[in-house]
């Protein structure tokens, strides 16, 4: 088997500092859909729920409290994720060679995943989808193209 050889990184102006722009973009994508995931469900979903308290402190027919609670926690969940994934993004946007290609797919097959994941589940209603797949795609642009 092969091993591809590594690529440098395209320079993105400044100081001699390489920053590979697609990932740096995925990076930022990743992070914006966490935050505007975690701010849009508590607005649009868990603040009537959560009276004078941060954690849901009432139950949601059929939903029995411990449920909600465990949703809440779960939503929060996948914008931790979505924090950590752009973390990873920007560590690997910021070092001279392309990620290796297990990272990079990896990262790539998570998103793609989830952005069919959402659109299937919603009918391509909730805009969730576009964001993920666009880490997906500057992913692998930035990582396996």
């Amino acid at each position: 088997m092969r091993r591809r050889a590594r690529r440098p990184a395209q320079p993105l102006g400044g100081a001699g500092r390489r920053v590979q722009a697609y990932l740096l973009a995925a990076a930022v994508v990743a992070a914006l859909v966490g935050v505007i995931h975690s701010v849009l469900g508590e607005v649009l979903i868990f603040r009537r729920l959560s009276k004078g308290t941060i954690i849901p402190n009432q139950a949601a027919a059929p939903l029995e409290l411990r449920n909600v609670r465990i949703l809440w926690a779960t939503w929060h969940l996948a914008s931790a994720f979505g924090f950590g994934f752009a973390a990873i993004l920007l560590i690997l946007a910021n070092r001279e060679f392309a990620p290796d290609p297990a990272t990079a797919w990896t990262l790539i097959l998570s998103f793609a995943v989830g952005s069919f994941l959402v659109l299937v589940a919603t009918r391509g209603r909730h805009p969730g989808w576009i964001g993920l797949l666009m880490v997906s795609v500057l992913t692998y642009l930035g990582g396996a193209a």
